[in-house]
Order: C-alpha cells, then sequence, then structure tokens
C-alpha cells in the first residue's frame, strides 16, 4: 500500500461480528469508504478472543472481500481492542527542568509519557495507551500545551489505559495469522468517540456508551479531553439470552424478536399484542406477550445503566456533563432505549451515528451505530499516520506515541518502519523547537 495514497484499513474484532474497512481522505479532509465487509464473530466472547481459529476465519473472509472489491491490497491495519479486562487509571508525574529560562519542548513531554509508561502494573498487564490531560507549569493550573512556556517544574496529569498482555497478543496472533501486520492498538471507545462525537460535545461535558454485543464501552470527556473510559462486561447479548431464558426459545429466534419487536420500556408495550414463535422440532408454536417482552429486556438495559451511571460518578464528572450521553453501537437501535437512558439518569440522549466526517451522501448501510467503532478505528489510523497534522494538539497521545522511539522496538510490530518514514520530518519539527535529535 503506497503511503502517498493514503489509504487506511482497520478491523474491528467484535463479539457479534467482525468488521474490516479501509478508507481514504477526500480533499477536503473528509472520509471516503472504499470497502466495508462483516463477517459473524464465533470465537469471541466479550471482546476478548477465545478461539483463534474461528476468529482468524472471520477475519480472512472480510480481508479477502474489502480486497477484491477495491483492489487495494494492504499489509497493515489499525485494530480495536476492548474486553473485561481493560481498566483505567490516573496518575501525576513531573520533571524538574535544569534551568527556569529555556523553553519547554516536546522532549520534555515525552519525558512524562516514557515516566507514565513506567509506573508499576500488574502482572500481565501493559499499558495501551497514556493520555495526557493537562499540564502545570511551575503551579501554574490547566496549561494544554506547555510547549514554548518558560519553567522549572513541569507536571501533568495522564489518563492511562491498561489491559492484558495475553488478549492483546491473541489479537495479533490472529492479524498476522492473515498476512497482516498491526500497526496499531486503538481502544475502542476512543475510536468509537472520534466517529460521532462532536467537538462541542466533547468541550461542553459528554458520555459516550457504545452498546456492543458482549461489550459496553464508556468514555466521558470534558472540555476536549478525555477523562475517564471503561469497558463493562456485557451488552446486547445479555439481553437475548434473557429473552432465550424468559420465553424458553431458541438463540436466534430471542435475537429475531429483541430486533423487531423488542421496546426498552415495558409500560408503554401494547398488553394486548403477541407474537407467534414456531415450536422447536415439530411442538407447539409459542405465544409472547410484546409487554412481557419488553419488561424482560427493560430490567437487562436497566442493569447496564446502572452499571454505566456508576463509571460516569467514578469519572468525577458527573455535574459538568452538560452535552449529556450519546448512545452508539447495535444496542443503541433497541426502540425507546434513549428514553430509558434519559429517564435512568436526567441527562439528555442521542443516538450517535458515525457520519460526521464522512464525505458525500453517506451510504446508510453504512451510516449505522454498529459500525462507529470501525469507521472511527480508520480516522484515529489517519491521525496516528500523520503526526504533522496533529504535532500542535499535546493533549491527544498521537503525536507523542509516535516520537516516543522506545516503544518502536515492540515485538511482532512495525512502529520501527513507521518511525523510519517519518524520522526526517520529525528531526525538522524538533529542531524549530530547539530541541536536538539523535
Amino acid at each position: 500500500m503506497s503511503k502517498k495514497e493514503k489509504i487506511i484499513a482497520a478491523i474491528d474484532i467484535g463479539t457479534t461480528k467482525i468488521v474490516s474497512i479501509i478508507g481514504r481522505k477526500n480533499e477536503n479532509g473528509k472520509l471516503e469508504i472504499l470497502s466495508l465487509s462483516k463477517a459473524p464473530s464465533k470465537g469471541v466472547k466479550r471482546g476478548v478472543v477465545q478461539n483463534i481459529e474461528e476468529t482468524v476465519n472471520a477475519i480472512r473472509s472480510t480481508i479477502e472481500e474489502i480486497q477484491s472489491k477495491s483492489g487495494v491490497i494492504f499489509s497493515e491495519v489499525f485494530v480495536g481492542i476492548a474486553g473485561q479486562h481493560i481498566k483505567s487509571i490516573r496518575n501525576r508525574g513531573y520533571i524538574n527542568r535544569n534551568s527556569d529560562e529555556g523553553e519547554i519542548t516536546k522532549d520534555d513531554i515525552r519525558q512524562l509519557i516514557e515516566d507514565m509508561r513506567n509506573i508499576p502494573i500488574e502482572v500481565g498487564e501493559e499499558i495501551i495507551h497514556v493520555l495526557p490531560q493537562n499540564f502545570i507549569v511551575d503551579h501554574e493550573t490547566g496549561v494544554k500545551n506547555p510547549v514554548g512556556m518558560s519553567g522549572r517544574r513541569l507536571e501533568g496529569n495522564f489518563h492511562i489505559v491498561i489491559g492484558k498482555v495475553a488478549s492483546a497478543r491473541n489479537i495479533e496472533k490472529c492479524i498476522n495469522r492473515v498476512g497482516l501486520q498491526i500497526n496499531e492498538l486503538i481502544l475502542e471507545p476512543l475510536a468509537s468517540s472520534e466517529a460521532v462525537l462532536t467537538d462541542d460535545e466533547k468541550e461542553a461535558g459528554v458520555v459516550l456508551v457504545d452498546i456492543g454485543g458482549g461489550t459496553t464501552d464508556v468514555a466521558v470527556y470534558y472540555d476536549n479531553v478525555i477523562r475517564h473510559t471503561a469497558v463493562i462486561p456485557f451488552g446486547g447479548n445479555v439481553v437475548t439470552h434473557d429473552i432465550k431464558e424468559g420465553c424458553s426459545i431458541l438463540n436466534r429466534q430471542a435475537e429475531s424478536l429483541k430486533v423487531q419487536y423488542g421496546s426498552a420500556l415495558g409500560d408503554i408495550a401494547p398488553a394486548d399484542k403477541v407474537v407467534t414463535i414456531p415450536g422447536i422440532s415439530g411442538r407447539e408454536p409459542k405465544e409472547i406477550s410484546f409487554k412481557n417482552l419488553a419488561y424482560i429486556i427493560q430490567s437487562r438495559m436497566e442493569e447496564i445503566i446502572d452499571a454505566v451511571s456508576f463509571e460516569i460518578q467514578n469519572s468525577g464528572f458527573s455535574e459538568k456533563m452538560a452535552a449529556g450521553i450519546v448512545l452508539t453501537g447495535g444496542g443503541a437501535l433497541l426502540k425507546h432505549l434513549p428514553q430509558l437512558v434519559k429517564f435512568k439518569t436526567g441527562m439528555d440522549v442521542r443516538i450517535g451515528l458515525p457520519n460526521l466526517h464522512l464525505a458525500g451522501e453517506v451510504d446508510e448501510e453504512t451510516n449505522q451505530p454498529m459500525y462507529s467503532t470501525s469507521i472511527g478505528l480508520v480516522l484515529k489510523g489517519f491521525e496516528y499516520s500523520n503526526p504533522n497534522e496533529n504535532m500542535n494538539k499535546v493533549t491527544e497521545e498521537v503525536p507523542i506515541a509516535l516520537i516516543e522511539e522506545d516503544d518502536f522496538e515492540e515485538e511482532g510490530t512495525n512502529k520501527r518502519s513507521i518511525f523510519e518514514k517519518f524520522k526526517g520530518t520529525l528531526i525538522d519539527i524538533f529542531a524549530e523547537n530547539g530541541v536536538k535529535m539523535e
């Protein structure tokens, strides 16, 4: 794949589906989707790969389809990571500079980032993202970009995302087995946020809730900075399971019921309407009340909303969410879910569609909440691949991650090759800020 083409490929490995997608940006900076393919996901449970072979087969089928349709052959992909093993912490670090006369440089910020990557974590875990939130220069708080300022003591507040090494390696193994390399692992709620949240919402304060099949991802933004992330280990599949058990029917019948006739509000479901389900292997058909179905769904969705509310409170910014909640993911299409969420949380709610950055007339089939993560991964891929466009956004991890040379040594990744591609440009940029780069 030629760098000049600026074509990005991404894979969303979900619990219910695996989506492969490639896109490019037009002259206006909008994203054009060249090809998208999805396949059922049978080897993933709650966002974690549990069957390598089945996952590899699903990935291979989607990759072959988008390469055949688009005519684009690629070797590197951006991949999402989620799952119940993901957790986040907040931490503060500082450095004392030799002099308060010289200007603070990106090299100083890089040193802070590297310090954060060396904090003690549990055995079997690794740091996925280090996201700067704000900086303090000689006790001057709330600094978003300290580069160019003078000061002796530089402090930073960081949001650190941690995951299990084994889960990341299993994802990498699946990608490698189809002949591809992982360019970068990206936390899925960060990708979804990129696709559906507006800058105004991020500034005012907003909660992204991505309801997938196996997990519900949460991301809290305030003042244009990511403040909290979490992965809740259940999603739409538990609703389907409850319907299956409560109505004594097959799983596929339960899923069909949920999608076609389901509602998240039992009180407004019609009591006089029923749907007839064929009996198993010639047995008598079953009649299921719309109201009973809705109460089953509402009960489980309230549990998910309660878990989301806990994470919002845990963020410490629950009183500052002026833009409310944005629901996305396949589970967001459940009828009357926005009304239930608004009733339970007291916050404004809207459905997030991934059309903010798409070019031209958006294909209705693509502009669905279930593809928010996939499209967001492509958008984040452009950020990682174009460090010059984001070099001044110090509160974004992308440019800092690309200049962390130590990280390019990780086994099984091709970050070293990316570093070499951009090394000359980075040297020029650093030179303008008075930083020597060997």
